[in-house]
């Protein structure tokens, strides 16, 4: 399904037009970039599933493979580095299919006069974020541009996964009556990322969520095979995040504002500096929407597993031909969820 009917309206000016900030910050923008002009260049049976993995059938059995790219500032930050957030987005990109991942790629753009000293600190902490979620790095690639042509140090990664048998979880399988979970408080990456901005800077105790949630996924899968979607939401939040599940299955959805989790801290820092923690990167934190029969046992298999104890029900999926998100706020009223028209800050993932 194309994301065109309602997210742009307006074709993009290829001739004339030029990449902007806005074309990464997981909103509208970045949405039509991918849809008009990779997707378009690039399509084929895997990629037009439309998700953060691609599934294929092997000999055995099916398997995903997913890429990413890291570009953060500043790359170290509290509860992590560059190098452990490449780890954890690759493995959880996989986990996302509800596949179980087997192996990562790593390639590192580094800009000349980086420091050997930082190269080593995250080189150390990815390889012990890929022993420690028994995700190995099986092959990479090194490069090195001249001064002032990159920012010190950029990562790309791949990760390949295989698919238990009867196992199908995409982004497109939403239904109405279908009940949508999170699996934790939104907004702790992005704010622990920019409480260390020169610019920003703030004093908050909130630590990035980035963590790997392979396992958790696995114990998820085992009491409820049939989930239909499970996604993270990274750029853009969990705003953006539902509203491209939204389009892509067809199906509106309705959230609770007082059911969604999040800390007074990211709370405070978000009206410190004019932000709506929904539109916040979380790299920790999954969204899984299922069928009403399956969400109570899916919800005690987050709250069960340590990465998902604040886990919440916070609202259900309906019929709408707009495929708008809604919420239904703490006083009583409701608000369209949309799209973000640009990016709130710099890239934090």
């Amino acid at each position: 399904m194309t994301l065109s009917r309602r997210t742009h309206p307006r074709p993009l000016d290829i001739k004339n037009g030029r990449v902007d900030m806005t074309h990464g910050g997981g909103g509208r923008s970045m949405a039509q970039l991918v849809d008009e002009l990779f997707v378009a260049a690039f399509d084929n049976e895997v990629l037009s599933q439309g998700n953060d993995q691609g599934a294929f059938t092997v000999p055995g059995g099916r398997m995903v493979m997913s890429t990413d790219g890291y570009v953060i500032s500043p790359m170290f930050f509290p509860g992590g580095d560059i190098g452990s957030l490449a780890v954890h987005g690759t493995v959880n990109d996989v986990a996302m299919a509800g596949a179980v991942p087997i192996g990562l790629s790593a390639g590192f753009i580094i800009e000349e006069g980086f420091p050997l000293a930082d190269l080593e600190r995250v080189v150390k902490s990815m390889a012990a974020a890929s022993k420690a979620t028994g995700v190995p790095v099986m092959t990479g690639d090194t490069k090195v541009v001249e001064k002032g042509k990159g920012d010190g140090l950029f990562i790309t990664t791949a990760g390949i996964g295989m698919v238990p048998p009867g196992i199908d979880i995409s982004g497109d399988k939403a239904r109405p009556g279908d009940v949508i979970m999170v699996s934790g408080t939104m907004g702790d990456h992005g704010v622990a990322v920019m409480s260390q901005r020169e610019s920003l800077g703030f004093e908050t105790e909130i630590l990035s969520d980035s963590a790997a949630l392979h396992t958790m996924v696995a114990d998820m899968v085992t009491v409820a095979p049939g989930i239909r979607v499970l996604r993270d939401p990274t750029r853009g939040g969990l705003a953006a995040t539902l509203n491209e599940i939204a389009v892509q299955s067809g199906v509106g959805m309705e959230i609770r504002e007082r059911d969604i989790p999040i800390k007074p801290q990211v709370l405070g820092a978000c009206e410190l500096l004019g932000l709506d923690p929904l539109y916040v990167a979380n790299e920790g934190k999954l969204i899984c929407i299922c069928g009403p029969d399956d969400a109570e046992s899916v919800l005690a298999a987050m709250q069960a597993h340590p990465l998902g104890v604040d886990a919440k029900m916070i609202g259900v999926c309906d019929e709408d031909p707009h495929y708008f998100v809604r919420m239904k706020t703490a006083i009583g009223g409701t608000r369209v969820v949309d799209w973000l028209a640009g990016e709130q800050l710099p890239r934090i993932c």
